[in-house]
């Protein structure tokens, strides 16, 4: 196995891992638990896939490095208000706001590789430009929009249960 395919392999089940516990995380998030190991994992899988996205040979500035430098940030605020803010005040929303921001990021990135590389997605949107992948980043915003809004009214600080 040569280095390119194994660090292949690393970022994508890194990729696949924050996306997973994301959602769980995610759901924490709607039902006001912390889900304390979920949110390490999230959080520490997804900021691994964006650093290790760096590692792949480009010769210019990316979309994708672009994305994963946005990621980052969001992934700084979310850990930053997770632990040294500990939650409090304001910082409750914005860990919501940038944790389901990290994991929509995730799934942007997802969509865009099961189409590239899924055969019968390929088929359909080719340069990705075609309205099957369109649609389905706009479904992908739109429910991840609610989501968010969902995520922020209902995790309460004061209902916080440790999970």
């Amino acid at each position: 196995m040569t280095f390119l395919s194994a660090l292949t392999l690393f970022h994508v089940i890194l990729s696949l891992v924050g996306v997973f516990s994301g959602f769980i995380v995610v759901y924490g998030l709607l039902t006001s638990r912390r889900l304390n190991s979920w949110t390490s994992i999230f959080l520490w899988s997804t900021v691994l896939t964006s650093v290790t996205g760096y590692f792949f040979p480009f010769h210019k500035l990316l979309p994708s490095h672009i994305l994963g430098a946005m990621s980052l940030v969001a992934l700084a605020i979310a850990i930053y208000a997770r632990y040294p803010a500990n939650l409090a005040g304001g910082w409750r929303r914005t860990y919501a706001v940038t944790s389901v921001l990290a994991l929509y990021f995730n799934v942007f990135v997802l969509i865009v590789q099961l189409f590239a590389k899924a055969p019968a997605l390929h088929e359909l949107a080719p340069t990705q430009t075609e309205t099957p992948f369109k649609a389905a980043q706009l479904a992908a915003l739109l429910a991840f929009l609610v989501v968010g809004f969902l995520a922020t009214r209902n995790f309460r600080a004061e209902q916080l249960n440790a999970a």
